[in-house]
């Protein structure tokens, strides 16, 4: 009865989520990957508003309709990072759940075991990330409606296709910036063999590629406006690891609520940087305002024999500036 009774509270776990029909019935599927599917959105968000933390747009999020908002329909270049972080977050989350052996469909990747170079004295074994699955699962649970993008750039870019795009675009950024690690084997630790395998990197290195990939972004031709297009323009090929967009972004500057825009009144900036958190870029040109903020902290801390820390109380004034 408990396990029935889980089963039924998980199932409606998928029901209030957010998803479309066909994930909500992947979900009901395939329960054991529920908690992959809550840790990569978890993952995904915070690595954004990591990445973003000190410029205009931060990768806000909202509590309905969507948790992006408009941004997630607006074809700009932070469209793009949404959906490849997105589909990036979900293929590590179940990748490293594949490889703790938390899943019964997969485990670890065997493909490589038995290769490699003897001849320098290494072999392919251990347990290989299994990233092919956590790649799968994420294009059927992400990926929808659309067949085939190869065409896309033939005719133009709908918003769906370009999405995708951008999707598959996160999940090969997991692929890119895999690791080899490997281990010795000998007499009397000698490295005499190396025994190798391949992990995810940690989730952070991904948002960093995929921010790089961001600020490289790509503008292609939306399909629903490529009348106003000259003929004889010439289209550059899209790689398949770039980040590509419609329209330009806004400034992000004053609050839109009509267009998700959260705007920098009251955002926290540097006074002294010349980077996107200054107060001149930050602020729009609007100015800011400076705070005497105290903070208080333990320091001085020293070990008293037996057997705690003993530390002073510490205080101190800082100036903190916030947009106008």
């Amino acid at each position: 009865l408990g396990v029935t009774s889980a089963a039924l509270e998980e199932e409606q776990v998928c029901s209030d989520l957010p998803l479309s029909h066909r994930q909500r019935d992947l979900c009901r599927q395939k329960l054991f990957l529920l908690p992959s599917i809550r840790d990569g959105a978890r993952l995904a968000i915070a690595e954004c508003q990591s990445q973003f933390r000190q410029e205009r747009w931060n990768c806000s999020t909202t509590e309905q309709p969507s948790v992006f908002g408009h941004e997630l329909t607006s074809g700009t270049k932070e469209t793009a990072f949404i959906y490849a972080v997105m589909a990036a977050g979900l293929v590590h989350a179940v990748t490293r759940s594949c490889s703790h052996g938390n899943m019964t469909e997969c485990g670890c990747d065997a493909r490589l075991r038995g290769g490699g170079s003897p001849a320098e004295g290494w072999h392919w074994g251990g347990c290989s990330d299994h990233v092919q699955y956590g790649i799968w699962f994420s294009r059927k649970f992400i990926d929808h409606s659309v067949k085939n993008t190869s065409t896309a750039t033939r005719g133009g870019y709908t918003l769906s296709t370009a999405n995708q795009h951008n999707s598959e675009a996160g999940r090969q950024a997991i692929v890119r910036t895999m690791s080899t690690h490997c281990r010795c084997h000998g007499v009397s630790g000698s490295c005499a063999v190396k025994t190798c395998w391949k992990t995810v990197a940690p989730f952070e290195r991904v948002g960093v590629y995929l921010k790089e990939q961001y600020e490289r972004s790509v503008q292609v031709s939306d399909r629903s406006r490529r009348k106003t297009r000259r003929k004889d323009q010439r289209r550059l090929p899209v790689h398949a690891h770039q980040l590509i967009f419609f329209n330009k972004s806004p400034n992000y500057c004053v609050e839109d609520p009509r267009r998700g825009v959260a705007g920098t009144r009251g955002r926290r900036c540097n006074r002294t940087s010349a980077g996107s958190d200054s107060c001149v870029l930050l602020c729009c040109g609007r100015g800011y305002n400076t705070h005497l903020v105290r903070h208080v902290q333990r320091c001085e801390c020293k070990f008293v024999w037996c057997c705690y820390v003993r530390c002073r109380r510490c205080e101190s004034m800082n100036d903190m500036h916030t947009c106008k």
